[in-house]
């Protein structure tokens, strides 16, 4: 199969021919991937933003779509045929060992799970079967994008009809945390971006207010305008900045929550006053929105049926395989608005 391999931090993926598994181990399914999305967690990796990576050369990609086309012994939630959510976290089933590829006559390392790579030896525990009449393109974001984004608003934020919203960081998890404070009817939503096409997004998916994260100094004072000085319920950080951390724990309400979906690079610390933490202010890091993959992505998935959910505006490009370090390198300069799609160029 064709794969992106992470050879060096830092550097660009090398597309190239591997070799798979010859048999799978229990509880291991191989899947055809369509579609993968690239999540800011992955250009994190490919960046070392938590220090040296002991697994070099690996595979890479935690959100996708296919289809099932081989089953380990003991696998008993997918089978021969169906189309599954690949996600990185853990649902039901087995967790397998993992895989070992070949690429050359160098050994390839992989986690439970990997997604950019035409073909994929998978954990059944990062597998969740979808209807077989599921548009693949639109499935893949719930491997990540639409869980975590919809999973910090229910299960972290917990947010309640009329409370305001901070969101800082408006791509593809950012996206679906605005998407999801809308449809619980929290007001208002502000959204905060560097790039303008980010922002006019975040309006079509829910956001109330927009502010342009180009002038941090002069954030704080738009939010209490737009909050009549009121102070935010609830301050969510995609960015991972310990300066954007530490101001949504300053404009937040006494009882305020503030939760971090972005993770600073390792060494970056903050540096917070504790005591209105005795008092009810929240401070919490968020792990994928503590989502449940095998009975969330069902529950979600089904929501599509709606008028309300609008995911397909999230995809701004689909590339090529071929093209992935192009599709990175229009990630880190905010050419792109939402979510971009890898297409492995299986006929559907």
């Amino acid at each position: 199969m064709k794969a992106a391999i992470l050879v060096e931090l830092n550097k660009p993926l090398v597309v190239d021919n591997v070799r798979l598994p010859e048999e799978l181990n229990v509880g291991q399914v191989l899947v055809r991937v369509y579609f993968s999305g690239i999540c800011g967690s992955q250009i994190g990796e490919i960046s070392g933003v938590k220090g040296d990576d002991k697994y070099l050369p690996h595979l890479l990609g935690h959100e996708g779509s296919g289809v099932v086309i081989e089953v380990g012994l003991g696998v008993t939630n997918v089978g021969i045929g169906d189309k599954v959510v690949l996600h990185w976290q853990k649902g039901r089933g087995i967790e397998s060992s993992t895989p070992s590829y070949r690429w050359g006559e160098k050994k390839i390392n992989a986690g439970w799970i990997t997604t950019f790579n035409e073909f994929a030896v998978v954990s059944e525990n990062r597998l969740t079967k979808i209807p077989q009449d599921s548009d693949l393109r639109v499935a893949a974001l719930f491997g990540c994008a639409v869980t975590t984004g919809f999973g910090v608003v229910e299960n972290n934020a917990k947010v309640r009809i009329g409370e305001s919203v901070v969101v800082y960081g408006a791509g593809g998890v950012g996206l679906n945390i605005i998407q999801a404070a809308s449809l619980v009817s929290a007001y208002p939503i502000i959204a905060v971006d560097l790039y303008k096409n980010k922002l006019e997004l975040a309006k079509q998916m829910g956001a109330t207010h927009l502010i342009d994260g180009s002038a941090p100094e002069t954030i704080p004072d738009q939010i209490s305008k737009i909050s009549k000085q009121a102070g935010i319920d609830i301050f969510i950080d995609n960015t991972g900045s310990p300066s954007v951390i530490e101001m949504g724990y300053r404009i937040t309400k006494g009882n305020g929550r503030v939760i971090l979906v972005g993770v600073p690079k390792k060494g970056d610390d903050i540096k917070i006053y504790t005591l209105p933490m005795h008092f009810g202010k929240i401070i919490t890091g968020s792990h994928g929105g503590e989502s449940m993959p095998s009975d969330d992505i069902p529950r979600y998935h089904n929501f599509i049926r709606s008028d309300k959910f609008r995911l397909e505006k999230i995809i701004s490009k689909v590339y090529p395989l071929n093209d992935i370090n192009q599709a990175i390198d229009d990630m880190r300069r905010g050419v792109l608005a939402g979510r971009c799609l890898i297409d492995m160029s299986h006929e559907t």
